[in-house]
C-alpha cells in the first residue's frame, strides 16, 4: 500500500464510530517516526514493552512480569495518568534545568580563567587553586544547584487538571539549541563581568582580586539558583543557607588564598556586592 492509499484508508476509518484500528508494531515503525510506550500487565507482554521506547508494567493477577521488564511500575491502570503529566513532566523539566545549569557552573568559571589569562598573556598561572576549585564544585554550589530536581512550574493538580500542559514538552522548548545557547551567553557574560570588574575597578589591590572574584563567583551562582526556582521547596532554602554559611565559614580557615584582615573590612563587602549585581 502507498502512502496516499494509506492516508485514504485512515480518512475513511475517521468517519466510522463502531470500529477499531488496531496497528502493528511494524507499521507503527515506518509511519509514524515517533517514540512508542507500551503498557501491559502480563508475560506475554514483555516483548512489547521491552521493544517499545518506553515500557510500563502493571503489578495485577497475572503476576509482576511485566513490571520487571519494565522502564516503570505501577499498580493500577489509572496511575499512567499521573506517571505521564505529572511526573514525566517534571523529570523532563527538572533535567532541563539542572543539566543547562551544570553547564553554566562550569563555563563561568572557565570563562573567569580565561579573562584572567588573557589580561596576563594567556600565562599559564590557574586564577584559584587547590581548595577553592574543590569547594567551589561541591559545598559552596553543589547543593543549591542540585535542589532544582525539587522545583516544578505547577502543581500537580493542575497538571492532572489541564493535561494540554504535557503537549508542550513535544516542541522541545525547555532543552534546545536555542536555551542551550542562551545559557552559553549568560555564561561568559557574567564571567567576564565577575572577572573585568575584579581586575579593572579594582587594579590596586590585585592581591585581593582572587578574594573578591571568587566571593562575587559564588553568589553569583547561588543567586541564580534562587531567580530559576518557581516553586519553593523547603530543601532549596536549606541547600542556599547551608551552602552560604559553608562559605562564610571556610573563610576563617583559607588563609593562604585569601587575606583574613581585608575580607573582615566594609571595603571587600561593598566591592563584592558591587561585582555581584553587576551582572545580575
Amino acid at each position: 500500500m502507498s502512502r496516499g492509499e494509506a492516508h485514504l484508508e485512515l480518512n475513511a476509518f475517521r468517519r466510522k464510530h463502531d470500529c477499531a484500528l488496531v496497528i502493528s508494531g511494524d507499521s507503527l515503525e515506518h509511519h509514524t517516526g515517533k517514540r512508542t510506550c507500551a503498557i501491559g500487565d502480563g508475560g506475554n507482554d514483555v516483548s512489547m514493552i521491552q521493544a517499545a521506547d518506553c515500557g510500563i508494567g502493571i503489578e495485577g493477577k497475572e503476576g509482576k512480569q511485566a513490571s520487571l521488564a519494565a522502564d516503570f511500575s505501577i499498580t493500577q491502570f489509572k496511575h499512567i495518568g499521573r506517571l505521564l503529566v505529572v511526573h514525566g513532566r517534571n523529570s523532563y523539566k527538572r533535567s532541563a534545568a539542572l543539566g543547562q545549569f551544570v553547564m553554566h557552573r562550569g563555563l563561568i568559571i572557565s570563562t573567569m580563567q580565561a579573562v584572567f589569562s588573557s589580561v596576563f598573556y594567556f600565562a599559564s598561572v590557574p586564577l584559584y587553586q587547590g581548595f577553592l576549585m574543590v569547594g567551589y564544585a561541591t559545598i559552596y554550589t553543589m547543593f543549591p544547584v542540585f535542589s532544582l530536581v525539587l522545583d516544578q512550574d505547577v502543581k500537580p493538580e493542575m497538571a492532572l487538571l489541564y493535561p494540554e500542559l504535557y503537549k508542550d514538552l513535544t516542541k522541545g522548548r525547555s532543552l534546545s539549541f536555542k536555551t542551550f545557547l542562551i545559557w552559553v551567553l549568560i555564561s561568559i557574560y557574567q564571567g567576564g563581568i565577575l572577572m573585568y570588574g575584579a581586575l579593572l575597578l579594582f587594579e590596586s589591590e590585585f592581591v585581593h582580586v582572587v578574594a573578591i572574584s571568587f566571593t562575587a563567583l559564588i553568589l553569583t551562582e547561588l543567586l541564580m539558583v534562587a531567580l530559576t526556582i518557581r516553586t519553593w521547596h523547603w530543601l532549596m532554602i536549606v541547600a542556599e543557607i547551608f551552602s552560604l554559611c559553608c562559605y562564610v565559614a571556610s573563610l576563617a580557615f583559607l588563609n593562604e588564598y585569601f587575606d583574613v584582615a581585608f575580607i573582615t573590612t566594609v571595603t571587600f563587602l561593598w566591592k563584592v556586592s558591587a561585582i555581584t549585581i553587576m551582572p545580575m
